[in-house]
């Protein structure tokens, strides 16, 4: 093989061989501005010999180390980083993974480096990905795009793939090429409007951002990569190349019964958490791994007291701590200002070794504006709508995904499977349902554009939920989906098949409302609002319920669910427990916000952690021991669970007595009965005759008045006799002690 011979067709008057390729490519390929690199760099077929040209600015010297041997070939230079031979051979036997393959020994002013020709790689990506990706029905997304480890032709490092349709050009930057874009400006496979390169003997842990230069020929600000899985710590914005070695799951055993675990009639009480902050913060500043902490000390704690269920705040990339995660960026890679994604996976194998379950809170309404972020992404509006009547969210400042495009919904989509597979994530909650349901969400009339149909549903966001719902639970079963959906929009938790959104359960914020004002009055005005503690039972089984006391309620100024209860500080306590044990008796699954179990006095801040030392007060103590004991009891006592969504498994005893403030109702379970009576008021009540529907013993299960809760110890004394007096419609009846401010929940014995 030879580089500089002679040649007729190619040689200038002296004989040496003209690269008029090259020359004729070099002033675009330096300005960048060149949109097909690879028609230009690597090695091109010249007859019966190739043509080697490789760009690489501020280099000294180019050498091609050739087949086995590593026969040495100077390449000539051109000019400002251009260097180019000629050389015998055909051009697939130069190809990586032929004997005859080269390699570049490149001379830099600091060093040598040895590695494969990036533009010596033929395409990447399968012409079925492709096309699925253009369909937008690749249920693989995040093994097709983004950064990849991998082997191609026998030689290691990295494959990049990155949608952008309408940029003229795009390159991978890194601190592997001095964050120049020219060094490795991307193939454009036109069919599915996607660019990728393979970058050789590249690791792990190398961090990289895409460089664009947009349809109109402008050059962007640098982007993360959407599908990153990994990404740095914020305020840092670069994307990470992955470790490919998966996790070693060790939750076989979980993971195939997690379904009955999670299903309408099995008990769900959910401890929601945002993770930055349920940690002391001194215990955060330490510099060890906030999973591996919250393994070890959230995980024991939530299982202790009862809950079947942890619920993360986002904690996918978000860029702004203070947006708690709900503008998030990067939507395939758990935040690093916590850990690594294995810790994260750690983390999640801990929790299903404790037999616990986890729910991450998913955004698909809408992302922050940031520049490195999906904003313009290609220079167009790409990943949101155009007009901002659709595409601009007024409340707040967030661009909204146009999931009327069919690439856009393939992306959201695969971004629910990336953590319900890769993760192994129990349920996804669905932030901000109600905000993508109507195209007049928060907008004034003139601010915002009708469906095709004139109407202000988003018929886009409706197919997109159907869609993901449909497809999560079925390629991950026992999964389970959640709607944070605050309007009357029907079938929120009925089936797709049924003509619902096919969410598994809905979060009931028409109780929560309701609930909570009921309770922020002083006792003596209840009974002018009675209805708002019956009211949630006209509509009880229109969906399949959670009942939420979220983190929507303790932050802006709203105060602490203890701050809410009004009265002294014993009857803030005591108005607390009391709401509690409705809360735990009334059909619905549960969900409380942390800091909520220990009556935090002041309202949640994220950048400081809960009160823990509140614990030292024997009040704040039984408020946890009333939650422990609420959950034990709400999963031991099947009626109290397993009817949530069934009209047989609930009866009201007294719904009217608003002139005491009492609340009394039944849960069924076949012949097993629960009976749960609240005063919410601070009147203890003798001899309050309450009509059951059978005689003998009812065993005084809760009683949130108890002494070991912080209250006054007024009670039944463990239980009570039913009396053959009729009340209430019934035959028998309990002549019950009805304490203040409390609930008391009964079980039928025998």
């Amino acid at each position: 093989m030879t580089s500089g011979s002679s040649s007729s067709s190619d040689a200038n008057p002296g004989g040496t061989p003209v690269d008029h390729g090259a020359h004729d490519a070099l002033d675009d390929l330096l300005a960048g501005r060149h949109s097909d690199p690879f028609h230009v760099l690597g090695p091109h077929a010249d007859g019966s010999r190739s043509w080697i040209r490789v760009l690489v600015p501020n280099a000294e010297q180019v050498t091609l180390l050739l087949g086995k041997d590593d026969k040495q070939i100077p390449l000539t230079p051109i000019r400002h980083g251009m260097f180019s031979g000629l050389v015998d051979g055909r051009l697939d036997d130069l190809r990586p993974g032929q004997p005859s393959a080269y390699r570049l020994r490149i001379q830099w002013p600091t060093g040598e480096q040895i590695t494969e020709d990036p533009y010596a790689f033929g395409a990447l990506l399968g012409d079925l990905d492709l096309h699925l990706i253009s369909e937008g029905r690749h249920e693989d997304l995040a093994e097709c795009l983004g950064s990849h480890v991998m082997e191609i032709n026998g030689v290691r490092g990295v494959r990049f793939a990155v949608w952008a349709p309408n940029a003229r050009r795009v390159s991978v930057v890194g601190d592997f090429n001095s964050w120049d874009g020219r060094r490795h400006a991307m193939r454009l496979r036109h069919s599915a409007g996607v660019w990728e390169i393979f970058i050789p003997r590249l690791e792990a842990g190398a961090r990289y951002k895409y460089e664009i230069v947009g349809v109109e020929g402008n050059l962007l600000p640098l982007k993360a990569d959407p599908l990153a899985r990994q990404t740095e710590a914020p305020p840092a914005t670069a994307s990470i190349v992955p470790e490919p070695k998966p996790f070693t799951w060790t939750d076989d055993a979980w993971m195939a019964q997690r379904g009955a675990r999670q299903a309408k009639d099995a008990p769900i009480s959910v401890y929601e958490v945002h993770a930055g902050s349920w940690l002391p913060r001194g215990d955060t500043d330490n510099g060890e791994c906030i999973w591996r902490q919250l393994a070890t000390r959230l995980v024991p704690y939530a299982r202790d007291l009862g809950y079947t269920h942890l619920e993360l705040m986002p904690i996918m990339e978000h860029p702004f701590g203070g947006s708690w995660g709900y503008q998030p960026l990067g939507v395939f890679a758990p935040t690093a200002r916590y850990g690594t994604p294995h810790d994260f996976a750690a983390f999640i194998d801990a929790c299903h070794a404790a037999d616990l379950a986890v729910i991450l809170d998913w955004v698909p309404a809408h992302f922050p504006t940031d520049t490195h972020g999906l904003a313009h992404f290609d220079g167009t509006a790409l990943y949101e709508y155009q007009d901002p009547r659709e595409g601009f969210h007024p409340d707040w400042n967030t661009l909204i995904y146009n999931l009327g495009r069919t690439e856009v919904r393939n992306f959201m989509v695969a971004s629910a499977l990336e953590w319900v597979r890769r993760y192994h994530i129990d349920g996804l909650r669905v932030d901000a349902v109600a905000s993508m349901l109507y195209r007049d969400y928060s907008r004034k009339a003139g601010e915002w554009i009708p469906n095709r149909h004139g109407g202000r549903e988003n018929l886009e966001a409706v197919d997109f939920l159907r869609d993901m719902n449909a497809t999560v639970h079925r390629l991950c079963p026992g999964a389970i989906t959640v709607a944070e959906e605050s309007t009357a929009w029907p079938g929120v938790s009925a089936p797709v098949e049924d003509g619902g959104l096919g969410f598994s359960f809905k979060w009931n914020m028409g109780w929560m409302h309701d609930t909570l004002r009921y309770m922020e009055n002083d006792p003596v005005h209840r009974r002018y609002h009675h209805n708002d503690m019956t009211f949630g039972m006209v509509y009880a089984y229109s969906e399949r319920f959670i009942l939420p006391l979220s983190h929507d309620e303790v932050v802006h100024g709203k105060g602490s669910l203890l701050n809410k209860m009004p009265g002294d500080r014993w009857q803030r306590h005591a108005n607390l427990r009391a709401y509690y044990g409705f809360m735990w008796s009334h059909p619905g699954k549960k969900l409380l916000f942390m800091g909520g179990e220990i009556a935090q006095e002041r309202e949640w801040n994220h950048d400081a952690s809960l009160d823990w030392a509140a614990l030292d007060d024997g009040l704040h103590r039984g408020v946890q021991k009333l939650i422990r004991d609420l959950n034990h009891v709400y999963a031991d006592l099947p009626a109290l669970h397993r009817h949530d969504s069934d009209p047989s498994g609930f009866e009201w005893v007294i719904g009217d007595d608003s002139a005491n403030s009492v609340i009394a109702f039944l849960r069924r379970d076949g012949d097993a009965l629960v009976l749960a009576v609240s005063n919410f008021t601070p009147v203890p009540r003798d001899d309050y005759r309450i009509g059951v529907p059978r005689g003998g013993r009812w065993r005084e299960r809760i009683n949130t008045d108890a002494a070991d809760y912080g209250g006054s110890g007024v009670g039944n004394g463990g239980g009570r006799n039913t009396d053959p007096i009729a009340a209430h419609g019934r035959e028998q009846s309990l002549s019950l002690t009805l304490p203040p401010l409390a609930t008391v929940i009964f079980q039928l014995e025998g």
